[in-house]
């Protein structure tokens, strides 16, 4: 089944009686604008967004029928989860992720990024108090900037991360 557009939200939109098929997929997936999947019910799709920046959120319906309703559910991963405390921290914390080139999402007045172990070191080292749970990975922040890298990627910070790595 071809998919080239979302069709509404549950959070908006009332299925009714029609019977759900999740389409489970990770926080990540949910960017690719062509990719392929199968549903919870078996029904494999073919989604191909033909817009730049379309994603896929919670909730999303692809597709209908008398029947049932194909609809997206990210699922809950284990987060790093940072509560700033001012708006001095929030912004601080907000740009030294982004400057690691790090997703970010901002859900609930907190501060969400997918967990690594090394950034979570870093974050405790600079006295952000982060913590691991699970969550729904839901409000990517976007960036107008595409993700690059710096100095053929051997940045100082690059090399503490890689020499965090091992230690796991």
């Amino acid at each position: 089944m071809l998919i080239k557009e979302i069709l509404g939200n549950t959070a908006l939109q009332s299925l009714g009686k029609l019977k759900i098929d999740l389409l489970e997929m990770e926080w990540y997936d949910a960017t690719k604008r062509i990719q392929r999947k199968t549903s919870n019910g078996g029904t494999e799709l073919s989604i191909k967004f033909l817009r730049e920046g379309q994603r896929l959120h919670d909730g999303d319906i692809l597709f209908t029928d008398n029947e049932k309703a194909i609809v997206v559910h990210i699922k809950p991963c284990d987060a790093i989860v940072i509560t700033p405390k001012t708006m001095l921290q929030i912004g601080t914390v907000c740009y030294e992720i982004g400057n690691k080139h790090m997703p970010l999402f901002i859900q609930d007045e907190l501060v969400l990024m997918p967990f690594e172990m090394p950034m979570f070191r870093w974050l405790e080292a600079g006295g952000y108090e982060p913590v691991k749970e699970e969550h729904q990975l839901l409000h990517l922040l976007k960036s107008n900037v595409e993700p690059h890298g710096h100095s053929g990627n051997t940045s100082l910070f690059s090399k503490i991360i890689n020499i965090a790595s091992k230690n796991d």
